[in-house]
This record gives structure tokens, C-alpha cells and sequence, in this order.
């Protein structure tokens, strides 16, 4: 904050001193330039008059009080005083009136000294306000250059302004490529023709949908590639302008998005009861084994005792058989329990965003295939995106798809992950997941959706057998086809919602 100089009672800043060069330069210019009038008014003398003289010595007032501050301007004023009153030329039967003109002209020389001392304090504030926002400008483009996240400020016409070093590396842009350009060009599809619209829309009525909450979304490089980011948005008004800052996370490659993932993982259906049909298979084993078991232990012995039908021996056989029978119920309650687990209830339908529903699950989905160098392009069909599903079935079909399509491009040259929505039969919603990978075997093309059907080493093969069952359950179907490009392409249909429909939901 400017301090008071305790000698002369005007605003400085603390620290701020004049170069002593400069200082002494311009006393030197109030001799020189006070001189020189002087000698200019010497020379014009038959025109002066007696009220005249001191008007040749004004510029030097001028020029070193407002320039030089106030000692120059004092320095010049004194020096024209000084030298009209001594000059020979002066006549003495108007010396007094001479005397009061320069008194006037003093106090006047005096006054432009103090405006000028003033407008010099006012130039060393705002070179001092100058250097300080220089100073700030550069320590924000030195935060920028090392904040680890992504950072991109836009106007509220969607322009971008500033572009750090982690977005250059993160979208493959230079800063100058894209200062100036709209933030849409970082986007995919649907997303880029409505995002215009939405900053119009916060404007307008102040719903904040991003701004302080931040969610999931997709982002699209250079190349054209698009993946998984984390994005928040924090705005700021500057200078009556009002900006956006973009702070974007790949969460394809950021290990500190785990704790999220892990969230989002309890979201989806892992927690459900279909996805603990994946130790059903174990379980069923482990459970039937002890009542098969005693089954098998009973009935061999009864065998055995039949041979001697005695009566002891009968008796024995009878109540082999009745604990074999009671085993055998044992076993079939355990069928009952575990099936009755898995249909435990309906699913629980509600109207969803298919673009919201993919993007959250391809961010689980998608962990580590930034290092296993797949390139992974989501397309949205925008006239498709309303669904009626249960989303955590869905999503689990999704995170199925696409973790199969990246272990079967482990061993291929080209890994290219595509994720497609557009319109399918009767209006449906057609969605895509297509690999670049090795491709089916016709001996698994028929039984690729049967219970146990796998060509992994580790695998139990029931994804797809559920999946199959969600869908179906969704109304819709499920199928495999080559991708013409190489691998595999799976698809499904879901039941969406027209325009007209969603008029009447509500």
C-alpha cells in the first residue's frame, strides 16, 4: 500500500527511490533549461514589457516541474525569480510592481512544482502497480508450467486464454494452437456442439450442473483419441470479465484416482447379486460336496449289506437310505438358496443417460489401457441417449465388453478400443464395442454366450453369459460379429426414449 514521504507529505511506495543519476539530471535540467529562457528573453528584449518578463522562463517551469517533481521544479522557479529580478534590463521605476509579478509567478511555479511531484509519485505507482502484476503473471505462468493437472481458463464465450504445460502434454496441442480457439476442439462429440449451450444456459439462469461439483467426462487429443477425464471447473472474475478454469485429470493414467475408481466401483454391480454368480461355480462345489458325498458314502454301504439280507442288516439299509434321502434335500435347498440368490428381484429400471452410463463405467474399464497402448475412441449418436435400464446392470455389460476387448488385443500389433452409440432396429439404442484384438474361433462363435464357455487360462467364462442375461432381461440382444478392421465387434440393443416420450415422463 503507498506509504507518506515524511519530507514532502506526497504518496510513495516503500522501497521505490528514484535512480540518483536521473535525479541529477533533471535539477541539471531546470539550470539549463531556466538559462536558456533567460537568455531567449535577453535576446527578444525590445519586444518585452515590464509584465512580460518572466513568460520566456515558463516552459522550464513546465518542463522540469511536471518531469523532474518537485526539488527540479522549485529549483527552476527560484532560478527565473532570481535572474528577472537581477537583470540589468529590469526598470527600476517599475521594480515593485516587477516584485509582486514575480511573487505571483513564484507561488504559480510552486503550484506546478507540487502537481508535478505529484504526477511523478502517481508514475512510480503504476510502473510499481505495472511490475507487480508482471510479477504476478509470471509466478501464475510458473504454477501453471508445474500443477500437475491440466489447467485451462476460457472466457465466458467458451474462448480459450490460458493453456498450461500439463494440458500441452495431456491433449497433444501446443498453447498456440489453441489460445484463441473455442474449448469445444477438446472435445468429442455430442459434447462439442452442446457445450456453447450450456455455458449459455449457467448465464442465463445460474444452475451450476459442473461448477464447483465436478464428474466424469470424456476429453478428445490431437490425434482424435478420446479417453476418461476428471473434470472440475472453478470460476473467477477478473478485471469485470468473467472466466472458467478447467482442471482436468486423465484418469487413465493417475493412480491417485483410485480412491474414485473404488467408488465407483461400488456403484456399479459389483456389489449386486449377479456378480457373485462368479463364485457360484466354486461354492456350488464346495457346498454340494459333503451331501453328494454322503449320498454316494450311503448308498455304497447299502449295497454292501444287501448282500446279506438279514434282518440287522435291513435295518441298517433302511436308515442309510433315509439319511441319503435327507442329504439329497440338504443338496437340493442349496440349489434353491444359491438360485434364489441370483433372482433375487427385478431389475430396477429408470430412465438413464446412455452417454453418462458409458463414460462412467469406460473410466473403471479403462484403468491401465494408456499403458498397454490402446487407443480408445468413444462415439455418441446425440438423437440417442434417454434408456430405460437398470445402470448398474448395464454398466456391468459395458465394463465386461471392453475389459475383454483389452485382454484380447494383449498380444496384437494394433490395439484400437471403439465404443459406438447410434440407432439401431425399431428405434432402439445400438451400442458398439469393437476390438482391434485376435478375433473369435469358429468352434467358440456358437457357444460364446454359453455358461463356462472359455477360451481363458484363468477364466470362468461367465461373463458373457451373464451379460447376455441382462440384456435380455432389458429386452434386447446381444451378438458378436467381425470387426472389419480386424477383432471383434460386440453389440447390443436397448429400449431408448423418443422426444415425444420424454414430454410425457415427468
Amino acid at each position: 500500500m503507498p506509504l507518506r514521504d515524511p519530507r514532502t507529505g506526497f504518496a510513495r511506495l516503500s522501497g521505490l527511490v528514484a535512480p540518483i543519476n536521473e535525479r541529477v539530471l533533471w535539477y541539471i535540467a531546470a539550470v539549463v533549461l531556466t538559462i536558456g529562457g533567460f537568455t531567449l528573453h535577453l535576446v527578444v528584449t525590445p519586444l518585452r514589457t515590464a509584465q512580460a518578463d518572466l513568460i520566456f522562463m515558463v516552459p522550464a517551469i513546465l518542463v522540469t516541474g511536471a518531469l523532474g517533481g518537485l526539488g527540479p521544479g522549485l529549483l527552476a522557479t527560484a532560478l527565473c525569480i532570481v535572474l528577472d529580478l537581477l537583470s540589468p534590463t529590469t526598470p527600476t521605476a517599475y521594480f515593485g510592481s516587477h516584485l509582486a509579478t514575480a511573487g505571483a509567478f513564484g507561488v504559480i511555479g510552486i503550484g506546478i512544482a507540487l502537481f508535478g511531484e505529484r504526477l511523478r509519485f502517481a508514475r512510480m505507482n503504476a510502473a510499481a502497480r505495472t511490475q507487480d502484476l508482471l510479477s504476478r503473471e509470471a509466478h501464475l505462468q510458473s504454477l501453471l508450467a508445474t500443477v500437475p493437472e491440466a489447467v485451462v481458463i476460457i472466457d465466458e464465450n467458451g474462448v480459450i486464454q490460458s493453456f498450461s504445460s500439463s494440458a500441452e502434454r495431456l491433449f497433444g496441442y501446443s498453447a498456440a494452437e489453441v489460445i484463441g480457439q473455442n474449448v469445444r476442439i477438446l472435445m468429442p462429440s455430442p459434447e462439442r456442439e452442446a457445450h456453447d449451450g450450456y455455458i449459455r444456459r449457467y448465464l442465463q439462469t445460474g444452475q451450476r450442473h459442473i461448477i464447483g461439483i465436478g464428474r466424469v467426462a470424456v476429453g478428445e487429443r490431437k490425434d482424435g483419441a478420446t479417453f476418461p477425464i476428471d473434470l472440475s471447473i472453478a470460476e473467477i472474475i477478473s478485471g469485470g470479465q468473467r472466466y472458467f478454469t478447467g482442471y482436468v485429470r486423465d484418469l487413465t493414467e493417475h493412480q491417485e484416482t483410485q480412491q474414485r475408481l473404488e467408488q465407483m466401483q461400488s456403484e456399479l454391480v459389483h456389489i449386486s447379486r449377479l456378480t457373485a454368480m462368479g463364485e457360484m461355480a466354486s461354492a456350488l462345489a464346495h457346498e454340494l460336496n459333503q451331501p453328494l458325498s454322503a449320498i454316494a458314502n450311503y448308498l455304497t454301504g447299502s449295497r454292501r449289506l444287501l448282500t446279506d439280507a438279514s434282518e440287522e442288516n435291513l435295518r441298517l439299509v433302511r436308515t442309510a437310505i433315509d439319511t441319503a434321502v435327507e442329504q439329497s434335500l440338504r443338496a437340493g435347498q442349496i440349489i434353491r438358496r444359491l438360485r434364489d440368490f441370483v433372482a433375487h428381484r427385478e431389475p430396477e429400471k429408470r430412465i438413464e443417460s446412455l452417454r453418462k452410463l458409458i463414460e462412467e463405467a469406460s473410466a473403471l474399464a479403462l484403468v491401465g489401457a494408456k499403458e498397454l497402448g490402446i487407443r480408445v475412441r468413444l462415439r455418441f449418436e446425440p438423437a440417442i441417449d434417454r434408456v430405460i435400464v437398470d445402470k448398474v446392470q448395464i454398466q456391468q455389460v459395458m465394463l465386461n465388453l471392453m475389459r475383454n476387448a483389452i485382454e484380447a488385443m494383449e498380444t496384437s500389433d494394433r490395439r484400437e478400443l471403439s465404443v459406438t452409440t447410434a440407432i439401431g432396429p425399431e428405434g432402439a439404442a445400438l451400442i458398439e464395442v469393437a476390438d482391434t484384438g485376435c478375433g473369435i474361433s469358429s468352434e467358440m462363435a456358437d457357444q460364446l454366450f454359453l455358461p463356462f464357455a472359455t477360451t481363458k487360462v484363468h477364466g470362468m467364462g461367465i461373463g458373457l453369459s451373464i451379460s447376455r442375461t441382462i440384456i435380455e432381461g432389458h429386452e434386447g440382444r446381444i451378438w458378436a460379429e467381425p470387426n472389419p478392421g480386424g477383432g471383434t465387434a460386440f453389440r447390443f440393443t436397448l429400449q431408448a426414449l423418443v422426444d415425444e416420450e420424454l414430454g410425457d415422463v415427468g
